[in-house]
């Protein structure tokens, strides 16, 4: 998460959608009383104890409600990027499992045992994309602009200009090296994901 109160946005950021390329980019604008929640590069607290307390960087909009109050979260620019549920997560598992042989033999059984444990699936890496985005009343994603991991350069081009600030092409990082999830779904892991990830197919219109 970035919170800028000199530029008033704030930046959502959710798991493997291009966050650290986005982060890159907004960084070079921030104010001195802006501030960034942030665990694998640089570990950066927030100042609000409650936000920091999270323990990573990836803070829901419910979280933050409750801290920030909502006249001040209203005039803020809120956005976020989402990907493809079946690539998104195909993504997570590749970074999860990127140090596991058994992984790399057989990425299908790998994902299947995967979800049978529960503490991967509390994971927030894997948590749905629209629990991260809704608020906590209507259910609703609270986002004023929701960007796509595949379209990201466009859709940061837009946030640039809505930010008033210089356009770059983006740099990829912390990106896993993965097959196409078409390679390694079959009809039993996207029947579970379908049903796992149901809110994300339908609030960000994805086909399965």
């Amino acid at each position: 998460m970035i919170f800028s109160s000199s530029r008033q946005f704030v930046f959502f950021a959710v798991p493997k959608t291009g966050t650290h390329a986005v982060r890159e980019l907004l960084r070079p604008h921030l104010g001195a009383g802006d501030w960034e929640q942030q665990m694998r590069y640089g570990q950066q607290l927030a100042p609000l104890p409650e936000i920091a307390a999270v323990n990573h960087g990836h803070v829901a909009y419910r979280q933050l409600a409750k801290v920030v109050p909502e006249e001040q979260l209203g005039r803020q620019f809120k956005f976020a990027f989402v990907r493809h549920p079946y690539d998104r997560f195909v993504s997570v598992c590749a970074f999860l499992g990127r140090s596991d042989p058994t992984y790399r033999q057989d990425p299908t059984v790998w994902m299947k045992r995967a979800l049978t444990r529960p503490q991967f699936r509390k994971r927030v890496l894997v948590a749905s994309q629209t629990s991260l985005l809704i608020d906590g009343l209507s259910n609703a994603v609270a986002m004023d602009f929701v960007g796509r991991y595949e379209s990201l350069q466009r859709d940061c081009d837009h946030i640039c200009s809505v930010l008033s600030i210089p356009t770059e092409t983006l740099s990829l990082k912390n990106s896993s090296e993965h097959k196409t999830y078409t390679e390694v779904l079959d009809d039993d892991l996207r029947q579970a994901l379908l049903q796992m990830y149901a809110d994300d197919f339908e609030a960000f219109n994805y086909d399965p």
